[in-house]
């Protein structure tokens, strides 16, 4: 049968009507200015609605002609009016993690815009590991912002991406981020932000967000919450792990904000930090925009970790760290204190304003009216467009991975497979399959009804939840299996098991979710499919190991065409292509390891076994970068360098620390144009047509401060069946065959460096070469 979107519509509200809306507000859609209004003489010739002027000019302008009381309510993120300046007030927090989101308050649904394009959770379009499609979703997404925001229903500063690392598999949020690496996670960073930000020059489409600002990775976990807790890190892992997304996603992404985080690190809370905040982000990363606090942390640094005596003295605080606007009331109730009692300098606070009105002046929201500004010609007609809710299933049919194939099981057939049996909690899902920090959908089509496009369906819940107290809906189940030609069961997780201020407590199927897919395998007529919605990793050794699950699939959160999605992989007219992001950790990998321990690396006289493929090595369910094809794809390599000289740089003799323990400082190398090029030849085998994710990994020399490996290229082509492609790849040596020492150092390791590429591996000789004399 022919696969298509089913249309289970947000509201439900007849066409005729959604069509009225949709030109209602095509007729409310010129909103009026949010400032410089040319109808109002009294303001619009003043010198910061010039567009002709510099926006520095513009900024020290209007900073000037604002009172103290009017500058502290600029502070928080529901930012008062100023009237007399024709200035209106303004709400900062708005949402688009993978879609535009009605979980801030600057974004509403309704009238014209009943919802929007929701895209498979973050978690799953990471697994495409493709940094064009991420990019493309930014578009959409931002397309779709400013098409609110002309109708007068969102606002243009969202708090995305998430771009935290998924440190430990129980992490309620690892769903929002792009998985456990570093650079997967920084490219994911900065190709979604390219798309949502444009390529205006200093001009915003729509101003991003990385958060949360940093060694954020833990909600509410065996009695402690992210409100009270202090990340205990070294400055090994700060730098060679938590850091990089948030430094990919300002140096590569140029984002225009960066959220700091509620936790305390090494005693001190991230929003008032000068080194992570001022001498960091902005000093060394040189933010060309706006550092925010998450929603009301810093009102909780002194309420709920007592970190000041005073709240004057916390406001100060903050903003003296780099902190330029508060979510939350705080700073609007407590800044001018701070200044009359000489603790922050109305200088401070100016600081702090200019880099929050230069956004707003980079989004054109000085410029007089919308509609004559770029992007002012969007509107409800931009919204689920046919085009963005195509994108939206080729994304979900990117990010599944198919995990195991016995025999093979899968692709299904059209001929033999003609009645399916669809059972589970998730097997009718609609809502799930948005995950969190999601809007309202255009439209939906759930696992069943994508299934239903290729055969007769026989549907059975087998547990009224995925909580899957009982077995009194087994039998059903059982029954349904017994009869039909295939089976597939959509088992999992929801946010009522993982979610924001909600950890895991284990990584097992739910309740009694293994005994309901065990039963139903038993019984089954034909092949058993298992499906599995989740953001964390589950551990279904039970099932890998089982001979009568044929396959497993992993899908995420798909989004909202993420049923179609599915049932286009079960039956092969999409070849699975999706790897993991994470690791899938045996159940005993978290039984003695406290969420608490902040370490990455392995310590074995202490009994810790590491984090993450870079550190762990321990026992996998699954590997970082598993995933499988209908097809077989086979590595040459048809050109690599195999000796690579490193040029230095500087005033002094290598014999000191820039090039001890045989590794080379890179603030001591010249990185510029560095890089290693390969060229891969990628054979497809098999009988299928396929797109083949190439992930390129590099174990560098032993020594202590070394991963056992890591990622530093991956890549995306399609290879047609019996047929070969060349893919070419170039690795900075700076920026990803570099190592960080015990000191938070990054240095290049001098000697042989082990480049794996599928099974193929290719030995690169890294040798410094002295240009001068080096300087310290």
């Amino acid at each position: 049968m022919k696969t298509g979107i089913a249309t289970t519509t947000m509201a439900s509200l007849p066409q005729t009507i959604i069509l009225f809306l949709l030109l209602l507000g095509a007729f409310a859609q010129a909103r009026d200015p949010f400032a410089c209004d040319s109808k109002d003489v009294k303001t619009s010739s003043l010198p910061f609605c010039k567009v002709s002027m510099p926006i520095p000019n513009r900024v020290t302008d209007l900073l000037g002609r604002l009172t103290i009381q009017e500058k502290v309510r600029l502070l928080v993120n529901n930012a008062a009016a100023v009237p007399r300046l024709g200035i209106k007030g303004y709400e900062w927090w708005s949402e688009a993690l993978h879609g535009v989101s009605n979980v801030g308050p600057g974004t509403k649904f309704g009238g014209a815009f009943p919802g929007a394009t929701s895209f498979p959770q973050v978690i799953t379009t990471a697994a495409s590991f493709n940094a064009t499609l991420w990019e493309a979703i930014g578009r959409v997404v931002s397309d779709e912002a400013r098409a609110m925001y002309n109708g007068g229903a969102a606002g243009l500063t969202y708090w995305s991406p998430n771009v935290n690392i998924f440190r430990d598999p129980r992490w309620g949020r690892g769903q929002e981020t792009p998985g456990e690496d570093p650079v997967l996670a920084g490219t994911y960073a900065a190709s979604y932000v390219k798309g949502l930000q444009g390529n205006n020059g200093d001009r915003l489409k729509v101003a991003a967000c990385c958060k949360h600002f940093t060694a954020y990775d833990l909600d509410n976990w065996n009695g402690v919450d992210r409100f009270h807790f202090n990340a205990k890190v070294s400055k090994q892992d700060i730098e060679d792990t938590f850091d990089v997304p948030f430094k990919m996603c300002v140096q590569d992404g140029n984002v225009a904000s960066v959220m700091c985080s509620y936790n305390q690190v090494n005693g001190v809370p991230t929003c008032a930090d000068p080194n992570l905040l001022k001498r960091t982000i902005r000093g060394q990363w040189n933010l060309n925009g706006y550092i925010v606090s998450d929603c009301d942390s810093v009102g909780v640094f002194y309420n709920t970790q007592h970190y000041t005596s005073t709240p004057e003295e916390a406001a100060a605080d903050a903003i003296k760290a780099g902190l330029d606007l508060d979510c939350g009331p705080f700073l609007a109730q407590y800044t001018e204190n701070a200044v009359t009692r000489g603790l922050l300098k109305e200088a401070d606070v100016n600081s702090a304003l200019a880099n929050t009105l230069t956004v707003q002046m980079r989004l054109g929201m000085f410029d007089g009216e919308p509609s004559a500004q770029p992007f002012g010609n969007l509107g409800p007609k931009d919204v689920c467009t046919p085009a963005h809710q195509e994108l939206a299933l080729e994304a979900a049919r990117q990010g599944i991975v198919l995990l195991n194939n016995r025999d093979p099981s899968l692709p299904l057939s059209h001929l033999r497979h003609r009645t399916v049996a669809v059972i589970g909690p998730n097997s009718n899902a609609t809502v799930t399959m948005i995950g969190n920090y999601a809007g309202v959908a255009c439209a939906y089509t759930s696992p069943l009804q994508g299934i239903g496009n290729y055969a007769q369906t026989i549907h059975q819940m087998g547990c009224a939840d995925v909580a899957c107290n009982d077995d009194k809906l087994f039998s059903g189940a059982i029954n349904a299996a017994r009869q039909a030609d295939a089976t597939v069961l959509v088992m999992g997780l929801d946010q009522s098991i993982e979610a924001e201020f909600r950890d895991r407590t284990g990584l097992l199927l739910p309740g009694r979710q293994q005994e309901l897919v065990s039963k139903v395998a038993m019984a089954a007529k034909g092949p058993t499919i298992l499906v599995l919605m989740s953001g964390g990793p589950i551990d279904v050794s039970f099932a890998k190991n089982d001979p009568r699950i044929g396959a497993i699939l992993w899908a995420g959160y798909p989004g909202q065409a993420g049923g179609a999605a599915i049932a286009d992989v079960l039956y092969g007219t999409t070849n699975p292509e999706g790897k993991l992001p994470m690791t899938w950790y045996p159940q005993e990998y978290v039984s003695n390891l406290p969420m608490t321990d902040m370490a990455m690396r392995s310590s074995p006289n202490r009994n810790y076994p590491g984090r993450t493929y870079k550190f762990y090595k321990g026992p996998v369910v699954y590997p970082f970068g598993h995933g499988l094809s209908y097809t077989n794809f086979v590595h040459t390599i048809a050109s690599a360098p195999k000796v690579v000289t490193v040029p230095l740089d500087g005033h002094r003799h290598s014999g000191n620390a820039t090039i001890s323990g045989k590794a080379i400082k890179v603030n001591h190398v010249r990185c510029n144009k560095l890089s290693v090029g390969l060229q891969v030849d990628v054979k497809n085998t098999g009988s299928k047509d396929g797109t083949h994710t190439m992930l390129v990994f590099s174990k560098p020399p032993a020594g202590h401060w070394a991963p056992q490996k890591q990622l530093v290229a991956f890549a995306k082509v399609l290879v047609p069946a019996r047929s070969q492609r060349r893919v070419g790849i170039n690795i900075h040596v700076c920026k990803f065959l570099s190592v960080v020492d015990r000191s938070g150092v990054r240095r290049i390791p001098t000697g042989v460096h082990n480049l794996h590429i599928g099974g193929i591996k290719h030995s690169l000789s890294l040798q410094p070469a002295t240009l001068g004399v080096i300087k310290s």
